[in-house]
């Protein structure tokens, strides 16, 4: 029996079922109406039936394979099952009594570096009254700038047998330099003063006793003053620019000036670079009078010079192409000229550094000067005319590389044309009282037209820093143009220098020269006057020089020379023979403020 509640929630659900169910059916009729519309509007429709074939084509991936999982089964009458290894090990302990060390690095000895100072000061005294002495000192007097000089003295008494006239000379030198370094540039400014002394000795045996009973003093002594300056840049097209001045002169009256500037620029052109060297070079002179004039002797001239190179690259090959061009004005003379010569030069290296083939065509304007002619023979008379050498072209080729690390070569050949030419010839005997080069003792200047040919080796050997050796020789042919031979130009040269430290305190090197045979000219006296000159041939010498040394402290070292071991008295000039045989020794110290 139900409740009044359980009965009247059934009569309340009772209620609410029919108008649920009409709710439902009215959305049924309605879906079915709507399905009929469709179909009626769908055959009205003017789409034709058939049959539409979708075809895709197949393109297959790696995911529409499928991995077959079966294992093969092995059943083969051959088929055998392993058989099961067992090992035995048999130990048996052995009693020792090793106790492993802890391990250890290996030690490196390093050698204590060497002492490096920067002022050293040198004394030697030698045969024939020989003192040579020099003291070089260098002081850094910021991080930026240091300040050098130097000092020498060489001197000799002389005594060369068989000689009457004095045979001393003596060279003085003394020079000055500061440096700057700078972020962007460095710059130097050095000077000095040199003095020297000679002796025309040289007076033939037949004009010996002329010459002594008129009481010729022979000593001739130079002097030249300098100054010059320095400029490197840094990053740009101006790479270096100089200048300098020198004043030369004798006790003979002459007197000389020579100024010198030069500027090395790279001038870009179309992204390239032309290396051009700018050149100006002045000269100006006096001779208190001519050899056989009692006339002073003026003589002087300038000159403005361009070179330039483009340089060309590929691969192996390298091309500089270039010219020089030179502006020349006779002071004197008044003339002008332009001079234009070819600056090309080649490598090629046909095997690395091996073997590499070079050559090339130059030429330039040399300027002479009694300096320079000073240099080479100081027993000039002060009596020269002086003018430039046209070189008109040097063409060269070669072959140079290396046969090992510590072996190298060079071989060249080379084909030289001079015009004026400065050739040292021996001056005719004019018997002048009044001038104590006179009597055929002196050297003057004759100029020609020169043609060089000339074929040189060389050969070096660097095993290491102990021992260093090189070994030199050159053929010269020579043809002259008004003159009779290419007067005191030797045929051969030879030379071979030596290094070698043999220990940490002995060392010892070596110095050889050999000269072929030159010609000159000769005087001779018939009795009453002096006869026509005609042609001399000079012997060849040879000259062999050794020095050892020992260090007997870092600071102090001794040393021992010996020079014209071969006792030669040769002749490097006509009638002036050099010392023979000499020994010198003496001591270095250096030093550190």
């Amino acid at each position: 029996m139900l409740s009044a509640v359980e009965a009247f929630h059934k009569q309340k659900f009772n209620k609410r079922k029919p108008n649920h169910m009409r709710k439902h059916l009215k959305y049924i009729i309605l879906f079915v109406l709507t399905l009929n519309v469709s179909w009626v509007f769908a055959q009205n429709d003017t789409i034709k039936t058939g049959v539409i074939d979708v075809v895709k084509p197949y393109t297959p991936s790696i995911s529409d394979a499928f991995k077959v999982k079966e294992s093969p089964s092995i059943d083969d009458e051959v088929t055998t099952t392993k058989k099961d290894i067992q090992y035995n090990i048999f130990s048996i302990p052995v009693a020792s009594t090793f106790t492993p060390a802890k391990g250890k690095a290996a030690v490196v000895e390093q050698q204590e570096p060497e002492k490096i100072f920067d002022n050293y000061a040198t004394l030697g005294v030698g045969t024939y009254t020989t003192i040579l002495g020099e003291v070089y000192v260098s002081h850094a007097i910021s991080r930026t700038e240091s300040f050098g000089g130097y000092i020498s003295h060489h001197s000799s008494q002389g005594g060369i047998e068989n000689l009457a006239f004095d045979d001393n000379f003596s060279d003085s030198k003394l020079n000055l330099n500061y440096s700057s370094n700078l972020r962007d540039l460095t710059w130097s400014v050095e000077g000095g003063f040199q003095h020297q002394t000679f002796n025309w000795y040289g007076v033939p045996g037949f004009q010996v006793e002329e010459a002594a009973n008129d009481a010729i003093a022979t000593g001739h002594s130079f002097y030249n003053a300098h100054l010059g300056s320095d400029i490197k840049f840094m990053d740009t097209y101006i790479n270096s620019a100089s200048v300098f001045f020198r004043r030369f002169g004798d006790n003979q009256g002459t007197g000389e000036n020579r100024f010198t500037a030069q500027a090395k620029v790279d001038i870009p052109i179309n992204d390239e670079e032309l290396a051009t060297v700018f050149k100006f070079d002045y000269l100006g002179g006096a001779f208190d009078r001519g050899y056989d004039v009692d006339e002073e002797l003026k003589y002087g001239n300038f000159f403005v010079g361009l070179s330039s190179a483009y340089e060309l690259r590929q691969d192996d090959l390298t091309v500089n192409l270039g010219a020089s061009v030179f502006y020349l004005n006779d002071r004197e003379s008044g003339d002008n000229k332009i001079y234009l010569y070819p600056n090309v030069t080649a490598t090629y290296r046909l095997v690395s550094d091996v073997l590499i083939v070079y050559g090339g065509v130059q030429g330039d304007l040399i300027q002479n000067s009694y300096y320079g002619f000073a240099g080479e023979n100081p027993f000039m008379s002060p009596t020269l005319f002086i003018q430039p050498t046209d070189q008109l072209y040097n063409a060269f080729v070669g072959l140079k590389g290396k046969i090992s690390s510590h072996m190298s070569y060079n071989f060249s050949g080379r084909y030289i044309s001079d015009r004026n030419k400065a050739l040292f010839r021996n001056n005719e005997i004019t018997s002048n009282p009044d001038q104590n080069y006179s009597y055929g003792n002196s050297f003057g200047i004759v100029y020609d037209d020169i043609k060089t040919y000339s074929i040189a080796g060389e050969l070096n050997v660097d095993v290491n820093r102990n021992f260093t050796l090189g070994i030199k020789a050159e053929y010269f042919n020579y043809s002259s143009d008004t003159e009779e031979e290419a007067w005191n130009l030797p045929d051969i040269k030879g030379s071979l220098f030596l290094d070698y430290q043999i220990s940490d305190q002995w060392f010892a090197g070596a110095n050889l020269y050999y000269v072929g045979e030159r010609k000159d000219q000769l005087f001779l006296n018939d009795g009453m006057t002096v006869t026509s000159p005609f042609t001399m041939t000079l012997d060849s010498y040879f000259d062999a020089n050794v020095h050892l040394g020992y260090h007997i402290t870092d600071q102090l070292s001794v040393f021992a020379k010996g020079n014209n071991l071969g006792n030669q008295g040769y002749q490097r000039w006509q009638n002036f023979p050099v010392q023979s045989i000499q020994f010198l020794a003496g001591a270095t110290y250096k030093f550190d403020f």
